[in-house]
């Protein structure tokens, strides 16, 4: 039995997970103590060379930095372990209680432009589909060429004026509302944030989806079913689309997993307090706490996510099952 569960592929991909969030939190724990200066010349700018060394030098040991980065790393994993992820002196707060506001935040973000996303790229990567190289494929092109292609923070700022000047529509100059406190204005400023990120990535799903109803459709079975007489919807619905979902859900798993830490620009543009905009503020500030654990934490969710997409398109196609 335990020879059997050691070989299980759930077994490794969770211990797949803990190589990459290790992996993540030393090059994130590298990476921020490469770039010159620290959380003493963020926070007092020019005042910091005012400082006389027995100033310095007890601000170090408050920060930690008098210690060496091997005590650090692993003085900061072992915090992590036992739910202390730091203190932000920014904002007063720990960061766990930050996290615990802005990842629910990204969280609905992200949700709400994946279905975006799957409600213009499926049905368009579908009638790109129905009719290679004919106006509604050059129309999928079209969209997938501009998902792909245009800034989302050029499409951000672009949507944003025009609703603004032309619409008077600037729910998110309100400040922000929860979605338990107010839905509805709550949806309002999450809509073009999300439809700017949707956008984006409808292009992969879009694609993803012709490409994997082209090649379903080229089946002896779907032949054999039109022969029949199966009905077209039901054809292209039950068994085109159906066998074609592996990859469409592998795709949509990866995009959400990008979006719960790639949608810094449009979080600070439509000023969405998320995650991804607690990072950058972190990163401006040289908050050491602030930026590794929140990083980690972002990368946590997207393996989460990558492993619920394994299982989940493993319980759609049993041939993956049986593998």
């Amino acid at each position: 039995m335990l020879r059997a569960l050691v070989r299980h592929r759930v077994v490794w991909r969770v211990a797949g997970m803990l190589g990459t969030l290790f992996g993540v939190a030393v090059v994130v724990f590298v990476m921020l103590r490469a770039i010159p200066g620290d959380q003493i010349t963020a926070g007092l700018g020019t005042e910091a060379a005012a400082l006389t060394p027995s100033q310095r030098e007890a601000l170090e040991r408050y920060y930690g930095l008098d210690q060496s980065l091997f005590t650090q790393f692993f003085s900061w994993l072992g915090n992590m372990f036992s739910g202390n992820l730091g203190y932000s002196a920014r904002s007063q707060q720990s960061v766990l209680d930050l996290t615990l506001h802005s990842l629910p935040v990204t969280f609905e973000l992200a949700v709400f432009s994946i279905v975006l996303a799957l409600l213009i790229g499926v049905p368009l990567g579908m009638l790109a589909a129905s009719r290679t190289n004919s106006p509604r494929d050059a129309l999928g092109q079209v969209v997938s060429l501009g998902g792909l292609s245009i800034p989302a923070f050029l499409l951000a700022t672009t949507l944003l004026s025009v609703m603004a000047a032309s619409f008077g529509f600037n729910p998110n100059g309100q400040g922000f509302a929860g979605l338990l406190d107010d839905p509805l204005l709550n949806l309002q400023q999450m809509f073009l944030p999300a439809l700017v990120l949707g956008f984006g990535i409808a292009a992969p799903i879009l694609r993803t989806t012709r490409t994997a109803v082209l090649e379903v459709r080229s089946n002896d079975f779907v032949r054999t079913a039109r022969a029949k007489g199966v009905p077209p919807r039901r054809l292209q619905v039950r068994h085109v689309l159906g066998n074609a979902l592996v990859p469409i859900v592998t795709m949509t798993g990866l995009q959400f997993g990008y979006l719960l830490g790639g949608a810094v620009v449009v979080e600070q543009i439509f000023s969405v307090p998320g995650i991804g905009r607690q990072v950058l503020l972190g990163i401006q500030q040289k908050e050491y706490a602030v930026v590794q654990s929140t990083v980690l934490v972002i990368a946590l969710a997207f393996v989460i996510v990558n492993l619920v997409t394994d299982l989940l398109y493993r319980i759609i196609d049993p041939r993956v099952r049986a593998s």
